[in-house]
């Protein structure tokens, strides 16, 4: 660790914040300027960002607070919530709710910055104080420690994290390609081209459902060396599901109105702010009350039923009743009207199932990457693993 130095962050980058151009100027927005809002980056895991969904004019740059980063800049959002990180793929702006970093020549690059957060998240998060919200301001991060080597092992360092990012983002990027393929012909087969004489019936008829149940919190072996899957509504995120974050024991299924799912189930929320929010098991597996469970049969194979709610999203959600907390019952999604036209629906299926294979397998690969990466961070940023140059 000879080579290794130790920093304030004010000695390797420049702290810089960021500002709202006023929202209700017309003239300061929708112009050709990226601007981010810490929610641009929730659920952002690209290690570059271009833009966001807003922008703004010259005047609003020149009316604000908010400055024109230089690509390069490693932005991190330092309130709601404190430590999402990205690095600007070119000049952008972002919102009071940054504290970003632009690295100084000849100390620090901003890959090894980039990694170095991802690698301090919980850190940074001890850092931030208020009562409405935690916030770490641009002062506290300015004095903040760093531990760097020398720019060359820097450098190598970015390039062992980056490959598996490089990897994980062209998986994610195949899966997306995937799916729109089998959106398109769903689409195609049986929206456009839909016939009128195709006969409709309530989707509980053909299709049998069922929810799930919450095993008693008060029995420790319910769910101490759990084996089965068990799935929380905020766990549907529109794919395939490999694991979940709490399991449960063959005794609490027993024991509870919690039931053993077939493969290739497809979920749908009923409760909530998830209400509506699907996603497909990739194995055997139960789920909580808040979840209607779809069971594929030889009529309406998996690959139609998901792709069948996923178009279906905006009516279930349109059906959720309730003022306090939107619901919507099994009931209601028995009621669905689905179409019979079982040679179409079979060709689709036999059309894209090795599709849906070929998004399960990248997923499995992405989690492999993932858990590679994350097990190797900490020991490259502390100089615990050692990256030969």
């Amino acid at each position: 660790m000879s080579e290794w130095k130790e920093y304030k962050i004010s000695e390797i980058a420049y702290v810089i914040g960021g500002g709202t151009p006023k929202t209700e100027i017309e003239e300061y927005w929708n112009g050709n300027i990226p601007w981010l809002a810490p929610r641009d980056l929730t659920g952002y895991s690209n290690v570059y960002i271009s833009h966001g969904d807003r922008f703004i004019t010259e005047m609003g740059l020149k009316n604000s607070s908010t400055k024109l980063m230089p690509k390069g800049s490693v932005l991190l959002t330092s309130r709601a919530p404190i430590g999402y990180v990205a690095i600007a793929q070119n000049e952008i702006c972002t919102n009071q709710g940054f504290k970003s970093l632009v690295p100084k020549n000849g100390i620090c690059i901003s890959e090894f910055l980039y990694y170095w957060i991802k690698n301090s998240v919980d850190y940074l998060q001890q850092l931030g104080s208020g009562t409405t919200f935690a916030e770490i301001s641009g002062s506290v991060v300015k004095d903040i420690d760093i531990l760097l080597p020398q720019l060359e092992e820097q450098k190598a360092i970015a390039e062992v994290l980056s490959s598996l990012d490089d990897k994980i983002d062209l998986l994610h990027r195949q899966n997306k390609t995937l799916e729109e393929l089998a959106q398109t012909l769903f689409r195609q087969w049986f929206i456009e081209e839909a016939k009128d004489e195709w006969e409709e019936v309530a989707l509980g008829e053909v299709v049998e459902t069922t929810s799930g149940g919450t095993p008693s919190r008060s029995k420790m072996e319910f769910y101490e060396d759990g084996t089965i899957e068990w799935i929380k509504s905020k766990e549907l995120s529109g794919g395939f599901i490999l694991s979940t974050e709490e399991k449960i024991t063959a005794q609490a299924l027993k024991n509870s109105s919690a039931k053993l799912l077939p493969k290739h189930s497809v979920l749908i929320a009923m409760y909530g702010a998830t209400v509506g929010e699907y996603a497909i098991i990739s194995k055997e597996m139960t789920c909580n009350q808040a979840i209607c469970a779809l069971k594929p049969n030889e009529k309406y194979p998996y690959t139609f039923l998901f792709m069948f709610v996923k178009n279906y999203k905006e009516e279930i959600i349109n059906m959720a009743v309730g003022s306090a907390q939107q619901n919507i019952s099994q009931q209601l999604i028995k009621t669905l009207p689905i179409p019979t036209c079982f040679e179409l629906i079979d060709n689709f299926h036999k059309q894209t199932d090795s599709l849906f294979e070929k998004i399960l397998s990248n997923i499995k690969q992405i989690q492999t990457l993932e858990n590679m990466r994350d097990t190797l961070l900490p020991k490259l940023m502390s100089g615990e693993v050692r990256v030969k140059l």
